[in-house]
């Protein structure tokens, strides 16, 4: 496969690509993104929108995901590090309410690919991180929903340091759990 080391999770559909780097004395060169080498690994998407976010330490951004407009996103941190994760929401998938997360970092160069479907968030780890994604949809106004990032029955293991202050939207503290997404997406 090209360029890309891709591995996939246990979550169908979920992947980790790690690019290959060539360094030199001047610093690095890396591609992020090649359509051939993404097909060749089963991703067919047609990405139509980067976003870039800068977040300090103890933020923990979602657990987010998109009611009618699904994204596909493929995500990478080019500053700091984060604990990026994804939790399927695909009806009548064998692992719907699993979760998966990895670290991603800047000296790491991991992307994480996270299908439609999924809820998706992250906590910032170092002091401070720069975090770029690209959808394959374009974002749309009151067309985003959540779940509480601690939600029991989906348990993720987010790495909070003892003594970090977590720090979330309003927003972001008032969504329900995985039950209240069932009942309400009927």
């Amino acid at each position: 496969m090209g360029k890309f080391l891709v591995e996939d999770c246990d979550i169908e559909g979920v992947k980790i690509l790690t690019p290959t780097v060539f360094p030199d004395e001047r610093g690095y060169f890396m591609e992020t993104y090649q359509k051939r080498d993404f097909e060749e690994a089963g991703i067919t998407v047609e990405f139509v929108q980067d976003n870039q976010s800068a977040s300090k330490k103890g933020v923990l951004r979602g657990l987010h995901f998109q009611k009618q407009y699904a994204q596909d996103k493929l995500v990478r941190v080019i500053k700091g590090a984060v604990y990026d994760v994804c939790v399927d929401l695909r009806e009548g998938s064998k692992t719907f309410g699993k979760w998966k997360g990895i670290e991603l970092t800047e000296e790491n160069k991991k992307q994480f690919f996270v299908p439609k479907g999924f809820a998706h968030g992250f906590l910032v780890l170092s002091d401070y991180a720069e975090f770029v994604y690209k959808c394959s949809d374009f974002y749309h106004p009151g067309d985003e929903g959540g779940i509480i990032y601690n939600d029991p029955e989906i348990g993720v293991e987010w790495p909070i340091e003892d003594g970090m202050e977590l720090i979330l939207s309003d927003r972001d503290t008032k969504w329900g759990g995985l039950s209240d997404y069932v009942k309400n997406r009927k």
